[in-house]
């Protein structure tokens, strides 16, 4: 039985005797689980709904789980924190590794597992968000969920608006059995975009009861920190300027090479440009990137900005891989933006880039029969001043997913609440 048909069972103890900690509304804990094996994606994410469920609910404590070597170098707002476990990497022959741990895979996957199992035991949620992978990193996450449900938690699983192309999806799925797992423990699934612009899940062979289960919140609009960063900025951000950016910068060598030979040709773009590497670029090639940025007036670069938000504001336009954050980011921030998406392994970005071009928010550049044309990319960033903002594009709910999320909190904090009165009364 699902959480939408329990009512008052929501308040019953579960298995080990133990239920969510919350006795009133402003006290509800949030458990949020991000397995990030690579990238910086997951962790933002859910670092921004963290903040904004703290900040909606004074009171309110959240924990994510994460992978991230990089999570100590953000900050967080008050009543959020973060559990770490052992990192995982994803070698070029795509397999996995343990990060810094001297053991075999499968004994850092039964450390990560055990770690999430008792943080649920002892953390007690009201919420638990699990972060795209309904079994999360090899089936870890599952023996936490079997302890969780019944207990009372609201389990939801949060996917971003693109997933992959169906030809990889489907299989992924199926062989990592997800929609069972999604059938037997989850009670809702937001999708952190709009249905309009696509359904991440309508290739997948979902039975009718999980489509019911799925929410179309909207974006996560990003905003400006509340204090600056300690990054110095290079004088090229004195004036205006294209702000390059990667994310996490572990596959964004292509992206980062067309644009310095953009500036290489004999009409270099009119507009200087800042490039941010990201914490995951291999050292030897940014070695060589700055080789080449250091001859070139018109080019600089940082290593990484864990308050990108407040150079991004500074832009005039931006030039970007097209990955979920940034892509909310150039949203919020309503920067003219040039999408140059990856199309291996995964055509996320590129499946993300063709739509928001289709509704006029970006423009998208590609290589042709694999050539990256130096002088192409040297013209689109042109043309980046003159292009639309994406307020200029009336697209009804776009930013609204942290808003729809405070809200479903908000009305299940209600309803549980409701029941327990319900429950005294009786």
């Amino acid at each position: 039985m699902k959480a939408a048909e329990m009512g008052p069972l929501l308040l019953n103890p579960g298995q080990d005797g133990y239920s969510p900690h919350a006795d009133q509304d402003q006290h509800a804990r949030v458990l949020i689980y991000s397995h990030d094996t690579f990238g910086l994606g997951h962790l933002r994410r859910s670092r921004a709904i963290a903040n904004a469920l703290v900040a909606e609910r004074p009171g309110v404590s959240v924990v994510i789980i994460s992978g991230s070597p990089v999570i100590g170098n953000f900050e967080f707002g008050s009543g959020v924190d973060y559990v770490r476990v052992p990192g995982v990497v994803k070698q070029p022959d795509g397999d996995y590794r343990s990060l810094n741990l001297q053991v075999h895979l499968e004994e850092a996957i039964g450390l990560r597992s055990a770690i999430i199992e008792q943080t649920a035991r002892t953390f007690r949620p009201d919420l638990v968000i699990v972060d795209k992978e309904p079994t999360g990193f090899r089936g870890e996450i599952v023996p936490a969920l079997e302890r969780l449900q019944g207990t009372g938690a609201r389990i939801v699983l949060g996917v971003r608006d693109v997933m992959d192309e169906p030809a990889l999806l489907v299989p992924e799925w199926e062989r990592k059995g997800a929609a069972e797992v999604l059938e037997r423990y989850y009670d809702e699934v937001w999708v952190y975009g709009l249905r309009e612009i696509y359904e991440p899940l309508a290739a997948l062979p979902l039975g009718e009861d999980i489509t019911r289960r799925i929410t179309y919140t909207g974006y996560l609009r990003r905003s400006l920190p509340q204090e600056p960063g300690l990054t110095r900025y290079p004088r090229i951000t004195k004036g205006p300027f294209v702000l390059v950016t990667t994310g996490g910068g572990g596959d964004g060598d292509d992206l980062i090479d067309w644009t310095i030979s953009a500036y290489e040709t004999s009409r270099p773009p009119e507009l200087p440009a800042v490039i941010v590497f990201g914490p995951f670029i291999n050292r030897d090639t940014r070695r060589g990137f700055m080789e080449r940025i250091a001859r070139n007036p018109k080019l600089d670069a940082i290593a990484f900005d864990t308050k990108l938000e407040v150079l991004m504001s500074r832009a005039t336009a931006v030039v970007a891989m097209g990955g979920y954050n940034t892509f909310c980011e150039v949203l919020s921030l309503d920067k003219p933006t040039l999408i140059v998406p990856r199309t291996s392994p995964r055509r996320e970005q590129y499946i993300r880039a063709v739509q928001a071009e289709r509704l006029g928010l970006v423009n998208m550049l590609v290589h042709e029969n694999g050539r990256r044309d130096p002088e192409r990319m040297a013209r689109a960033i042109d043309r980046l001043p003159e292009q639309k903002r994406p307020s200029e594009v009336t697209v009804p709910g776009l930013l609204d997913g942290l808003d729809v999320i405070q809200q479903r909190f908000s009305s299940w904090l209600a309803q549980r609440g409701t029941g327990a009165m319900s429950q005294a009364a009786e």
